[in-house]
Order: C-alpha cells, then sequence, then structure tokens
C-alpha cells in the first residue's frame, strides 16, 4: 500500500470516526416536548427577554405546529412584539390568529391586543415611553384611530361577555373625541388661515359625525365665527342660539 493511499484512509478514518461522534452526540441530545418548550419561552417572556422569547416560541411553532401550547405561542408571539414596541409585527401575529382560530376561546384578546397596537401603545417599561414618547391621539394619523375604534367595536359587538368589553368601550369613547378634536384643529386652523368656508365645514363634519364628543361646544363657536365672517347673519344667528341653548354656560358665547 502505497503512502498517499494510506494517507486517504486515515482520512477517511478519522472523518468517520467524527461523525459517528457526532451523530451518536446528537442521538443522545433528549427531544424537548411541546411542554417543555413552552415553558421555556413562557419564563423568558416573563423576565422581560421578549426578544430571546419570540424566537422560542417560533422553534416551538416550527417543531410542533399543532396544539394548544402552538397556538398559545401565536398570542405570545404578538404580546412580546407588542411589548418591544414592534407594533406592526404585533398587528400581523394578531391577525394571523384571528384569521387561523376564529372561534378559540382567546381570540377576543388577540383583537383587543390589535387593537391595543394600532394605538401605538407598548413597552416594556416606562423609561421606554420617556425616550420615545407618544403624540396625543388627536395628533395621530386619523387612520389608525379608525381602525383601532373598528377593532374595539368588534370586541363590544362579537364578544359582549369578554372581559376586554369594558375598556374596549372605554377606548372607543377616547377615539371619538380624539378623532373629533382632530378634526376640530383644522377647523381652528382653517379660521385662522382666513378661510371661513373650510372653517364651518370641518366644524359642520364634527358636530355630524361626534355629536357625543367634546369637541362640539367649540365646534359651534367656530362656525358662529366662520357664519359671521361669510356675512351670514341667519345662520350665525341660529347656530348662537344653539350653543346657547346646548352650552348655557359656555366660555364662547362673550366671545363669539
Amino acid at each position: 500500500m502505497s503512502k498517499f493511499t494510506s494517507r486517504i484512509l486515515l482520512v477517511v478514518l478519522a472523518l468517520c470516526l467524527g461523525g459517528c461522534s457526532w451523530f451518536q452526540k446528537k442521538i443522545e441530545e433528549p427531544i424537548k416536548d411541546a411542554a417543555t418548550m413552552y415553558q421555556e419561552a413562557h419564563e423568558q417572556m416573563a423576565s422581560g427577554t421578549y426578544d430571546t422569547a419570540i424566537k422560542s416560541y417560533e422553534k416551538l411553532q416550527a417543531r410542533y405546529p399543532y396544539g394548544v401550547y402552538a397556538q398559545q405561542a401565536q398570542l405570545d408571539v404578538a404580546y412580546s412584539y407588542y411589548m418591544t414596541r414592534d407594533q406592526a409585527s404585533a398587528i400581523t401575529a394578531c391577525e394571523r390568529f384571528i384569521k387561523t382560530y376564529p372561534n378559540h376561546p382567546k381570540v377576543d384578546y388577540a383583537y383587543y391586543l390589535k387593537g391595543q397596537a394600532l394605538l401605538g401603545e407598548g413597552g416594556s417599561d416606562a423609561f421606554s415611553s420617556l425616550i420615545t414618547p407618544l403624540q396625543p391621539l388627536e395628533q395621530r394619523d386619523p387612520k389608525g384611530l379608525e381602525e383601532a375604534y373598528d377593532v374595539f367595536r368588534q370586541i363590544i359587538t362579537k364578544f359582549p361577555n369578554s372581559i376586554y368589553e369594558p375598556d374596549s368601550r372605554r377606548q372607543m369613547k377616547a377615539l371619538t373625541d380624539a378623532l373629533a378634536a382632530h378634526e376640530l384643529l383644522a377647523a381652528r386652523y382653517y379660521l385662522n388661515r382666513r378661510s371661513p368656508l373650510a372653517a364651518v365645514n370641518r366644524a359642520q363634519h364634527v358636530i355630524k359625525t361626534f355629536p357625543e364628543s367634546a369637541s362640539v361646544e367649540e365646534a359651534l363657536s367656530i362656525m358662529i365665527a366662520g357664519y359671521d365672517t361669510l356675512g351670514i347673519p341667519d345662520l350665525r344667528d341660529d347656530t348662537r342660539r344653539v350653543l346657547s341653548q346646548s352650552y348655557p354656560n359656555s366660555i364662547y358665547l362673550a366671545k363669539r
């Protein structure tokens, strides 16, 4: 046997031994069951290591894609994304759960978490909100507020006995006030820019669309000023009467 052939045999033998050792090691590694994997991921989430928890939950779902642990893992992943302020991923995870398990006992929670994520809330601690403070609701994109409103509306409609129903109603009230206040900002802007017709139209929209909001009082006041600038005294006086009857102590009566 030549020296070259001997060297080849030695290399092959070394590879075989190494491979067998690796194979033996893989056999000896215990395969964790779904319950164990879920418990480990849940402990990571509970300790606030959300990024690590997300990876652990995803491993669980890849190995055991069916069953109660995989289902709960999807919800926990959504929550973990929410707590890291990755709102887009949280919303996507909630929507996936709702689509996959529309009759799940906890699907109302998926709706509720989606609504909170649409509001841009979340964060694992109070300090995170100091770093990236949230805008007041009325200053945000109204499209997102409208989407969140619709999600909370679905909760009270589809799940009237849900534990999230009372807070969903509270959120809807806050969103109604915010959307009305957003329109009022525009009406005020147009009035200050001497565009009375645009100001009146925006103020009318507040009154018609959000009649129960706190912005109606000022909206009436803006309409009075707008009609006065436009030279329409009849509509001005009619609106003033509505303001005085609806808000007899209004601070705007003296101004208008």
